[in-house]
């Protein structure tokens, strides 16, 4: 177990992908227990905004003014440094690692923040916590006006960065070459170039992996 804290606001947000990046893709369905000291709880980043990439399947953020500016997101505890290569490596050129402040949410009358039912009223703990996050340097020019939907991602997009072995109704290996042109997943999928760099990791810390994001 490390001591590293990040932020996800994006694709990480899902258990599935994230476990890909950190444990290779043994099955990214049913995350080992190697995986367990990986806590997530929601939290909100204030002073900054989402935006959908123009061409791709992830999300952006930004620093922003506006008062009412925040990213609902997923704060993860207990990461190791060799995780953070990874997640560096994942992430690509077009993001910053930068430390900010986030408030954890907690469902109202309970106080418990380790997940977040449908329906549930969460409130703000007051309290900021420093984490890490991911900014994106690339440019403005590329980002949409439009807010990126965790939920719309799930349904229409995450096969394509699970693969095979992932979870229900997601799509071989054979699909990925038939939309190279259009790779929303910017090398994230199971051939992207950005994926075989996070398999090399794995295989210099021991691991044997196969395969996806």
């Amino acid at each position: 177990m490390g001591d590293r804290t990040l932020f996800f606001y994006g694709t990480l947000m899902s258990p599935p992908i994230l476990h890909r990046v950190i444990h290779g893709p043994s099955n990214p369905t049913f995350p080992t227990p190697s995986s367990s000291y990986v806590r997530t709880c929601p939290a909100i980043l204030h002073s900054h905004r989402r935006h959908r990439v123009r061409g791709a399947d992830y999300p952006a953020i930004v620093p922003e003014s506006a008062t009412d500016a925040s990213v609902r997101g997923t704060f993860a505890t207990g990461l190791t440094d060799a995780d953070v290569r990874r997640l560096d490596i994942f992430e690509g050129d077009e993001y910053e690692r930068r430390k900010v402040g986030v408030r954890r949410l907690v469902e109202s009358g309970t106080g418990k923040g380790e997940e977040e039912e449908a329906g549930s009223e969460m409130h703000e703990v007051e309290d900021e916590v420093e984490a890490e996050t991911y900014i994106w340097i690339a440019g403005k020019q590329r980002l949409e006006d439009e807010e990126w939907d965790f939920e719309t991602f799930k349904r229409d997009k995450m096969r394509f960065w699970i693969g095979s072995d992932g979870a229900e109704g997601s799509t071989g290996k054979d699909e990925f070459g038939a939309v190279d042109q259009v790779d929303g997943t910017g090398g994230r999928n199971p051939n992207g170039h950005i994926w075989k760099q996070v398999e090399e990791q794995h295989g210099d810390a021991g691991g044997v992996i196969r395969g996806a994001v």
